[in-house]
């Protein structure tokens, strides 16, 4: 039997679980690593402020790490909240004697600004645990704090990066925040003399608490895997990129990440994919269905619940395809599979998380009617109106058209259509819960229409 990975966390305790320990132990069993924790400190706190700290005896803390040592080979560490120079000490003391991959999460403070990391434990971590550590990775207000370097664009952060090295570290990553860039989230990487920018779309969010512990709980999880350095981190940034975006908005400050979002994500692969052969099994063994096929052919798609690109998207390779009287499927359902019908669930997503499946069919008003007919939400958009600066980007028109039908009654419609435009077909979408949800819709509008002389 092939041995999982093991990985250990020393780092603090946060009792609403968006950060810390708590956050660790997420991304791991996410990243299918087996974690381990030594905790330093308890604290008070939630999702707007940090109210108390008791820190663990170092006695405690020495005896936690020596007990795991004895026992587990641990195949790499992370460290987070250090408070004391007592409790920074006793954990460079211990994991000196070892050696296994080391990340640093040089944890100062708070969101809110409460000090996290007592003034004489920041000169221990920089004299006694940097030297061990395979990466270091300060936010942009810690690496100014450790090098001294005032940081507002990219080049200060190579500064900072640069001086942060020279304390031992053999790799630097500043995570930057709003210092690099107002649009895109940037990462810098400094590693064996060079650079190396990670990007992801911004996203505007309130969902980062436990972003900067995950995102270094996910680099530790890689490395314990095998992989390099530059690959850990990339990997992790991805992850990284989920778990805020999908994010809990709980509490009234800084809701939690979601380190659980890819985990989830895996685990309904498969019911996606059974859930869309199940809906075209439904779509083929009813004729009825194929007077509702446009001209380009129709799609049935499906996402995942924490979907964010058309690869987290099944639907069908070719498309469903009218023959005769029939409808076909032209091959098995596959995730990336569609484009268009895809953009208009990853849209609706959005706005109404329950809202997964979509199905294309022809326009026409009879159609329109019967939907009216059934008591559904109908919405629309006008694809003459849409902005030029949104034509010149490939792929963005139905992306634009679903969010304009949604702005247009305020919530997510059960039915969203166009007219056309030139060169364009008129088309109708189906949204629901589920594929076989959406194609028992078309089964019912197909049987209204056809019972009409």
């Amino acid at each position: 039997m092939q041995m999982i990975p093991r990985v250990l966390s020393i780092a603090g305790s946060d009792p609403d679980g968006g950060a810390g320990i708590q956050a660790d132990l997420k991304t791991f069993s996410a990243l299918s690593v087996y974690g381990m924790t030594v905790i330093t400190s308890v604290t008070v706190q939630n999702t707007m402020e940090l109210k108390e700290i008791h820190d663990v005896p170092v006695d405690v803390i020495k005896a936690q790490i020596e007990a795991l040592i004895r026992d587990i080979d641990i195949d790499a560490v992370k460290t987070g909240m250090l408070h004391t120079r007592e409790i920074v000490e006793a954990v460079s003391e211990e994991i000196g004697r070892q050696n296994f991959p080391l990340v640093i999460d040089p944890v100062m403070a708070t969101k809110s600004g409460t000090p996290l990391l007592e003034k004489d434990a920041k000169s221990a971590m920089i004299k006694n645990l940097f030297p061990l550590a395979t990466m270091v990775t300060p936010n942009s207000v810690e690496a100014e704090m450790i090098s001294g370097v005032k940081i507002e664009n990219i080049k200060d952060a190579k500064d900072a990066a640069k001086k942060i090295a020279e304390l031992g570290a053999k790799a630097v990553l500043i995570k930057g925040g709003h210092a690099f860039s107002d649009k895109e989230a940037l990462d810098l990487l400094y590693l064996n003399g060079k650079f190396k920018v990670f990007e992801a779309k911004r996203i505007k969010t309130k969902t980062t608490h436990g972003a900067g512990c995950s995102f270094a709980a996910a680099i530790v999880a890689e490395l314990a895997k095998g992989r390099s350095i530059t690959d850990a981190v990339e990997k992790a940034k991805d992850f990284i990129t989920r778990a805020i975006r999908f994010g809990f908005n709980i509490g009234h400050g800084f809701g939690p990440v979601n380190p659980m979002a890819h985990l989830y994500n895996e685990a309904e692969r498969y019911h996606v994919i059974e859930n869309v052969k199940e809906a075209v099994a439904i779509l083929e063994t009813h004729k009825e269905f194929s007077g509702l096929i446009p001209e380009t052919q129709a799609n049935i798609a499906m996402a995942l619940p924490f979907a964010d690109s058309i690869m987290d998207v099944a639907a069908i390779p070719g498309r469903l395809v009218k023959i005769r009287k029939s409808v076909k499927a032209s091959s098995c359902p596959e995730f990336g599979a569609s484009s268009h019908v895809a953009k208009t669930v990853l849209t609706v997503i959005r706005h109404d998380g329950s809202i997964r499946a979509g199905l294309n069919i022809k326009y026409s008003k009879r159609i329109i009617e019967a939907c009216k007919e059934i008591g559904w939400i109908i919405s629309f958009y006008d694809r003459r109106k849409e902005p030029s600066e949104v034509k010149k980007i490939e792929g963005m028109s139905i992306s634009w058209g679903a969010e304009q039908a949604v702005k247009r009654i305020g919530k997510v419609p059960d039915v969203i259509y166009h007219k056309g435009d030139w060169g364009k077909e008129p088309m109708i979408t189906l949204v629901g819960k589920n594929a076989v949800e959406v194609a028992k819709m078309a089964i019912e509008v197909s049987n209204i229409i056809n019972i009409v002389p």
